[in-house]
């Protein structure tokens, strides 16, 4: 479907604006929405072993744990792209923060491994939803020059999760018998951000505009203008407490009525492609970094580590994590992001096998930060590539129903890294790793369209290069 004219021509006006407080407000918003998925995804890896000891849980029995959340992740990450271009990305996010603090409170209460799951896949929906919703509204307003950039940024603040949860562990699952009850309460947290996002982010116009309502959308392009210290196009900033009147491009180019996300467009016709790559691109980096965050504690404790050393090992590896996406804003929009994410996965790789080849801690822990430093620089590559190659009408349905498929194959990684590990030991593991971490940037150069630095209306429509 042709992008239209009142949507490409608002993507231009924002294209053009200098950063200013709005998009930084934007982006310490969004990123809670970030920041909180990470702290659900990786506190089970540091409350896992105290789990085992405690309910005397056999290691299959930790995969099911660790694997049935990826099912909530599925059906969270499709219902809210759907929801996001159906009904709008603000009020579908506001919906998945509710979700996502009303099941961590029953985290807290559980008393057994099946409550433990059913309140898991319903905060990995909650938690997903918030995640591809807040990837999809960055990408909408931010200038197509520092779009990399400011989703870097986002998941800079947001990958504190990661070492907040890993510290929390280390200090208070030792510490009581339940403590690892205070790790999973993190989560309530959640509701600061559900008010920052309320006060902070409005509507994305790109998404309006290809609903038809152009009022509403050049209303807020207006104010982000003025925000920027742009004059509108409209001659000048509205007068306070008035609507902005419409500009001559939205006011007299007709729009047909908006035809409902389908999730068969992803399938089929012209944008089967890019669904295809992106989506390889998420099955295989989600795998490789889902396994190493959730399992390397584990499996350094199944080699002889005891409990503490295990989970400050675990909580100084997860440090790295934010450092890793301070690092990949020199980068992402420098370079061709498909090229980069290629070198950052090969590179992943041989610290991977290096890492499974030793056994020293001052070793595990100078490659394993250099690991998570590596994995979390890819991060943000793939969280902007996978939204800027869909069209606004089904952004969020591409992006987050692509990220959602990788969680259904995750479903399966607990089961086959505790397999793997039992039939061929450890150091077969992190092969399995290495091989998957270098497999998603292959995958983009070879197919994928060029994106960096091209707004998204022509990114959309950009052939393989």
């Amino acid at each position: 479907m042709a992008v239209t004219l009142p949507t490409a021509a608002l993507g231009t006006r924002l294209d053009r604006l200098p950063l200013s407080p709005f998009h930084r407000r934007l982006v310490v918003a969004l990123a809670g929405m970030i920041l909180f998925e990470w702290v659900e995804t990786y506190s089970f890896a540091f409350v896992a072993p105290v789990l085992r000891q405690q309910w005397d849980l056999p290691l299959s029995t930790v995969a099911v744990v660790a694997g049935a959340g990826q099912l909530g992740a599925f059906a969270g990450g499709v219902l809210a792209g759907y929801l996001a271009d159906r009904v709008g990305l603000r009020r579908t996010m506001l919906a998945c923060v509710t979700l996502y603090c009303t099941a961590t409170v029953a985290c807290v209460l559980v008393q057994g491994p099946w409550q433990l799951i059913t309140a898991r896949t319903a905060t990995h929906a909650g938690a997903q939803g918030m995640a591809v919703v807040a990837i999809v509204v960055l990408t909408e307003f931010v200038p197509a020059a520092t779009r990399g950039r400011l989703q870097t940024y986002k998941v800079a603040i947001g990958s504190l999760g990661i070492p907040i949860a890993a510290w929390t562990g280390y200090f208070l699952v030792p510490a009581w018998t339940w403590g690892w009850r205070l790790v999973f309460a993190l989560g309530l947290f959640g509701v600061v951000f559900a008010v920052l996002i309320h006060r902070w982010v409005p509507e994305s116009p790109r998404w309006l505009a290809a609903r038809g309502r152009t009022d509403e959308a050049e209303a807020i392009v207006c104010h982000v203008e003025a925000e920027c210290g742009v004059l509108p196009r409209t001659g000048g900033e509205p007068p306070t407490g008035t609507r902005p009147a419409p500009s001559a491009t939205t006011a007299t180019t007709p729009t047909a009525a908006p035809e409902r996300p389908r999730l068969s467009e992803l399938w089929t016709g012209a944008h089967r492609r890019n669904f295809l790559i992106v989506t390889t691109m998420w099955v295989t980096g989600l795998l490789a970094y889902s396994a190493y965050n959730t399992w390397t504690p584990t499996l350094l404790a199944e080699t002889g580590l005891d409990l503490d050393d295990t989970l400050l090992l675990s909580a100084v590896l997860a440090t790295a994590a934010p450092l890793g996406a301070l690092a990949a804003v020199p980068l992402i929009d420098r370079w061709d992001r498909r090229r980069t994410q290629l070198a950052l996965g090969a590179l992943s790789a041989i610290a991977l096998l290096l890492f499974s080849l030793v056994r020293a801690p001052a070793a595990v822990l100078v490659l394993g930060c250099l690991v998570s430093l590596l994995f979390q620089m890819s991060v943000p590559f793939l969280q902007v590539y996978s939204a800027e190659v869909f069209p606004t009408r089904i952004r969020a349905l591409g992006s987050g129903t692509s990220n959602a498929v990788s969680r259904i194959f995750n479903f399966a990684a607990p089961m086959l890294v505790a397999a793997l590990y039992a039939g061929a030991g450890y150091t077969a593991v992190f092969v399995l790793i290495a091989a998957l971490s270098a497999a998603g940037g292959l995958i983009a150069v070879r197919f994928g369209p060029r994106t960096t630095g091209v707004s998204l209306e022509a990114a959309t429509t950009a052939p393989p290069r």
